[in-house]
């Protein structure tokens, strides 16, 4: 079911802070622990462990950064809450500031939303003059800004500690953990990590209470999630839908048919078949990441994995070995496919241990998930191979 808890107005900044303010900070967390919100961005690591995890470590600063960094293929959730739901982000990254001891923000913007900084720091301003940033903000005693940086365009840059290190003007390549961002994050201080869908959670959460948030989704999926949806259907765009749903459900909801293959979670997520409809949308289904793509049976599905892999080859740092030659190696594969070649059984079997070896062994989420399509295309549709 189609819901709008997320993409309706939400509570005013003074009523939200107002609500915020009469808790604790360690009461703050427990809600949000209670709530069972799990990260947006894809990972779906809990997001009251990881506040509580900055606001238990050792820091005289701490930080709070929104990645905004939405460069996964078909994803732009993100680009409609930034520009039609900005009070509720403010919100959600003053209140995590809030609840583990941060008075300092970071808006880590794509490169390609560039266009958005001037509205964005005008509309910060009006944030500061009515007092819901700055200093001493609504008179409680509690001070923090947001400041924005923005990407240099590398996809590789979304996961947490490449984004770091791009903040800190070094080039953007994962760090080896531990530690972890929320020991010692930008600039060496403990800093929590969120994605914009999910700060767009807090304050939604916090006016609504943890038994509202729980009435949708699943038992390990609570809530509601935006989807990017493009592709061969009638009615694409960004939706707002249970955790859980089914995937025929959601083709319903759009105005899909004939569909062939509908690829979850952008290039690095799951390719379903349609075998896989009846199975749901959730982090114990298929992992909702924010872009869903719909191909008809009109689509051959080599092309589609001929462009995914290409596309990580491009993408990949070049750090480490596993998805720097890996990458390469797959994309050698799906080229000669292309040219009419047949890969032989031996071929196969080692472009699958090597997909093995890339998620076993790459540094980072990026080389780990990027045999994805080349397993699940492969495995599903051999007959467009």
């Amino acid at each position: 079911m189609q819901r709008s808890c997320l993409l309706s107005p939400g509570c005013k900044c003074n009523e939200a802070f107002e609500k915020a303010f009469s808790y604790t900070p360690e009461e703050i967390i427990n809600i949000i622990k209670d709530s069972g919100l799990r990260g947006r961005g894809g990972a779906g690591f809990p997001t009251g462990m990881k506040w509580e995890f900055a606001a238990k470590a050792a820091g005289e600063k701490k930080y709070v950064v929104c990645n905004a960094d939405e460069g996964e293929p078909g994803t732009f959730k993100d680009r409609v809450l930034l520009t039609d739901s900005l009070d509720k982000l403010v919100q959600g990254m003053a209140i995590a500031g809030y609840a583990i001891g941060a008075n300092y923000g970071i808006l880590y913007l794509r490169s390609e939303y560039k266009w958005m900084l001037n509205d964005l720091n005008a509309k910060f301003n009006e944030f500061k003059n009515q007092n819901y940033l700055g200093n001493n903000i609504m008179g409680k005693g509690f001070d923090f800004d947001i400041e924005i940086k923005l990407n240099a365009g590398a996809y590789v840059c979304g996961e947490e500690t490449a984004l770091i290190e791009s903040m800190e003007g070094k080039r953007g390549e994962p760090r080896n953990k531990p530690p972890f961002p929320v020991q010692s994050g930008y600039m060496g201080y403990p800093t929590v990590i969120n994605n914009v869908e999910t700060l767009c959670n807090i304050p939604y959460i916090l006016e609504h209470g943890v038994a509202e948030f729980k009435k949708y989704g699943t038992e390990r999926s609570c809530g509601t999630k935006l989807f990017s949806i493009s592709g061969d259907c009638a009615k694409p765009g960004v939706y707002e839908m249970d955790l859980g749903i089914t995937i025929r459900e959601m083709l319903e909801m759009v105005g899909a048919s004939n569909t062939k293959a509908v690829q979850i979670g952008g290039a690095s997520g799951s390719t379903a078949g349609e075998k896989d409809f009846d199975k749901t949308i959730c982090f114990e289904g298929f992992p909702p990441g924010g872009s869903i793509i719909i191909f008809n049976k009109s689509r051959n599905m080599a092309r589609v994995l001929k462009n995914f892999i290409h596309f990580f080859e491009e993408e990949s740092c070049g750090q480490c070995t596993p998805c720097r030659e890996g990458t390469r190696r797959l994309k050698e594969a799906v080229d000669r496919i292309e040219r009419g070649e047949k890969l032989s059984d031996e071929d196969m079997n080692t472009m699958l241990e090597l997909a093995e070896v890339m998620k076993n062994s790459s540094k980072c989420g990026l080389g780990q998930t990027a045999a994805n399509p080349f397993v699940d295309i492969l495995g599903k549709f051999r007959e467009d191979f």
